[in-house]
């Protein structure tokens, strides 16, 4: 299998993935050298110098342009959030949503993005969960269930569960048509399929950074389309203020909000981790990201292939343009699990089985190793896995 960028030289940036067969990036990504050493740098700062502050600040701006640049948005409608949980709670809450209005959401989609519509049944605003049909969610999913109340939906990008890809762009432009507000979780996509936020048609994109962003755990970023006007916080700190008081004593009279999504921002920058994120992108558009999504495509048809020689039952899509790194193996996380964790082979489990995830640094290799691994336990007699 040809990979269209030297693996052989980005997979030396990832210690982890040669320490074990790590295929758990769905999970976490493994930390690269390079990010690594841009945290060290921010820490001897730190050390040294007692943190210059305004340079850091002036490095956030930074990063927020290219984060923005790198998912087709303007710097003003990003926000920097602790993760994809904070950035949809912030968009459920920031919707004018009113009693007897109705959010649509796939059935087993992220518990996350169901509990930041859930929490306003206080408000007497209704979530209503869709089934998925034929595998997939589509515009026919979700239009027999729109009615005069519906107000927005929310979906994820890639499930978590399956690696199911939908196509959220005609859904962007099935919600415009029908005045609704489309919120996407992209925390399994940022990163390993390219995005563009305004062909998406969204009004809010949430992501963490920790799985193909390649950064630690700690921080996310909310996209909000400038095009939607007078959305308030749920919470509000100077921070949010398009004037903030200089000698730090609070004025009523004078609240006005920031321009953009920086009303939605509360308070001090995870620093360390905005750092990881511009040498995390160095690396990522060193590869490009279209190679990366080609790349883990391409380890899946691997996969897929060795599943069906070994009768093993793949739990999700099987249509290239419908998955993209995550696959789930229909094998009972009972025995599985701690047999491929003995086996040294990082992976998660899933309510329906083992998942599978791609990272960029994972090789056909990789995959051949991880089918040779399960054959082996297939083949063992009945008395040894009852020993095991």
């Amino acid at each position: 299998m040809h990979s269209p960028f030297d693996l052989e030289a980005l997979r030396a940036e990832f210690p982890a993935a040669q320490r074990m067969l790590y295929l758990d990036t769905a999970h976490q990504a493994p930390l690269a050298t390079s990010i690594r050493a841009a945290l060290h740098r921010f820490y001897d700062e730190g050390h040294v110098s007692a943190g210059p502050k305004p340079v850091w600040l002036q490095r956030v701006e930074a990063v927020r342009a290219r984060l923005a640049a790198f998912i087709g948005a303007a710097p003003e409608e990003i926000a920097f959030t602790k993760n994809t949980s904070e950035g949809l709670n912030i968009a459920a809450n920031a919707i004018p949503l009113v009693s007897g209005d109705n959010v649509l959401m796939v059935h087993g989609d992220h518990p996350n993005n169901a509990y930041a519509f859930l929490n306003l049944r206080r408000k007497g605003v209704e979530t209503r969960f869709v089934p998925l049909t034929a595998g997939t969610a589509d515009i026919g999913t979700f239009a027999p269930h729109v009615d005069a109340r519906t107000r927005a939906i929310s979906i994820s990008h890639v499930t978590f569960h399956a690696g199911h890809r939908f196509d959220v762009e005609a859904l962007g432009r099935f919600c415009r048509d029908r005045g609704l507000l489309l919120v996407v979780d992209a925390m399994q996509s940022v990163g390993v399929l390219p995005i563009d936020v305004k062909r998406m048609d969204a009004a809010f994109v949430a992501a963490g950074c920790h799985k193909g962003l390649l950064v630690p755990q700690g921080m996310g970023f909310l996209y909000v389309d400038a095009a939607l006007q007078g959305l308030e916080p749920a919470y509000l700190a100077a921070a949010s203020l398009a004037e903030p008081p200089a000698d730090f004593i609070a004025r009523p009279d004078r609240m006005e909000l920031r321009h953009g999504a920086g009303r939605f921002e509360i308070g001090n920058f995870n620093l360390p981790d905005l750092h990881a994120l511009s040498a995390a992108l160095d690396l990522i558009e060193r590869v490009g990201v279209g190679n990366i999504e080609r790349h883990v495509l391409a380890l899946g048809d691997r996969l897929i292939a060795a599943l069906d020689r070994l009768g093993i039952r793949l739990i999700g899509p099987r249509d290239r343009a419908q998955r993209a790194h995550i696959y789930v193996l229909d094998l009972p996380g009972e025995g599985w699990l701690d047999y491929l964790t003995a086996s040294h082979v990082r992976v998660s489990p899933e309510r329906d089985g083992i998942r599978v995830s791609f990272g960029l640094f994972n090789t056909a290799a990789d995959v051949d190793r991880l089918v040779e691994i399960l054959a082996r336990r297939i083949a063992m007699p009945e008395r040894e896995l009852a020993a095991g």
